[in-house]
Order: structure tokens, then C-alpha cells, then sequence
């Protein structure tokens, strides 16, 4: 055999086996579709989604999509700045100000040392009557 024929046998081969996994591929793909309809079209949906992903933006793409994008963006803006206020009103009807926050956690951290103080100077005394 030479080496034409090698080559050539390797070919029909690769393209052999190439088709089988088309056609077993093809198989699958059909026998999936018929039981399971809704998982076919989410991996439908997915494969897309990432191919829209991963192919660059076109001009014409930008231009319709640009003003919708925006829109979100400042919608977005405007009801997290909504919920920020109002969350701040709220607290302040309760009482509760930035103020009286730190104030809070202030006298906190007083108490703490405060005791943490009067704890170290207990085991000091103890310390020193038991020796």
C-alpha cells in the first residue's frame, strides 16, 4: 500500500467516522426532543444566549438596543434611590438616626471596656490575695 493509499484510507476513515457521530448525534438530538420537548428548547435557549454572548455587538444592535439599556439603567437608578429614602424616612420616624447609631455603639464599646477593664482588674486582685 502507499503512502497515497494510507492517506487516502485515513480520509474516508475520519470522514466515516465523522458522519456516524452526525447521524448518532442527529438520533439523540431527535429522541430527545420527543421526551423531553421543554429540556430540548431550554438547551436551545442556553446555546444561543451564549453565542449571542460571545459575538461582538453590531452597530445596528447598539443603536436599538442603547436607548432600552438606558432606560433600565436609569430605572434601576431611580427605584434603588426610591428604596434608599424611603428605608431612611422609615428609620427616622423609628427613632432611629445615624445620630443615635453611633451613639448606641459608642456607649457599646464603653460598656465593653468597661467590663473587660473591671474583669482584668478582678482576676488581678485575686491573683494578688491568693499569692
Amino acid at each position: 500500500m502507499t503512502e497515497q493509499d494510507h492517506s487516502t484510507a485515513a480520509d474516508r476513515s475520519a470522514r466515516e467516522r465523522a458522519l456516524d457521530a452526525y447521524q448518532s448525534a442527529g438520533r439523540r438530538a431527535a429522541s430527545t426532543l420527543g421526551e423531553a420537548p421543554l429540556l430540548a428548547l431550554a438547551g436551545g435557549i442556553a446555546a444561543g444566549a451564549l453565542i449571542a454572548a460571545l459575538l461582538p455587538r453590531t452597530e445596528a444592535e447598539t443603536r436599538a438596543v442603547g436607548p432600552t439599556a438606558r432606560r433600565v439603567r436609569k430605572t434601576a437608578s431611580e427605584a434603588a434611590r426610591a428604596a434608599r429614602d424611603t428605608g431612611s424616612q422609615r428609620l427616622e420616624e423609628l427613632g432611629l438616626t445615624r445620630e443615635k447609631g453611633e451613639d448606641t455603639i459608642r456607649s457599646l464599646f464603653q460598656g465593653i471596656t468597661d467590663a473587660v477593664k473591671a474583669s482584668g482588674q478582678a482576676a488581678v486582685d485575686t491573683a494578688r490575695t491568693r499569692s
